[in-house]
């Protein structure tokens, strides 16, 4: 008869497997433009400021699919290029193809927006 010792190695590994993933939680962020350009994908042109953190997440996308409708509703584009609202929302990491190659890059996907960004929170924003 085997008898398996409770490893805490073995506690881990199970614990990895079995456990379902936990997403990111929701933290607010200034999403804009940087004034960044370059002539190849993938190109840093926004970014995001982690203003739990006070992080500048550099060359970051956002995805605004979770917004509800009365956000969506909202003239979006011009607010997020100039930085001029705080977005509820999480980072996650995707991967796509750009020019027949694969890229990791950083999402923000919204899933609400918060309130109008401070001048001092858009100091990474090229149209301040």
């Amino acid at each position: 008869m085997l008898v398996f010792r409770r490893t805490p190695l073995l506690v881990a590994i199970v614990s990895i497997c079995v456990l379902p993933s936990v997403a990111a939680a929701d933290s607010s962020y200034v999403y804009c433009d940087n004034g960044l350009r370059c002539v190849m994908a993938p190109c840093p042109s926004n970014s995001a400021l982690d203003l739990a953190t006070g992080k500048i997440i550099k060359g970051v996308s956002i995805d605004i699919e979770e917004l509800p409708q009365q956000d969506k509703a909202l003239d979006l584009s011009d607010k997020l290029y100039a930085g001029k609202v705080v977005v509820v929302g999480s980072i996650e990491n995707r991967t796509q193809t750009l020019n027949g190659k694969q890229y990791t890059l950083p999402w923000l996907v919204a899933t609400g927006i918060e309130r109008a960004a401070r001048d001092s929170e858009r100091g990474h924003c090229s149209s301040q």
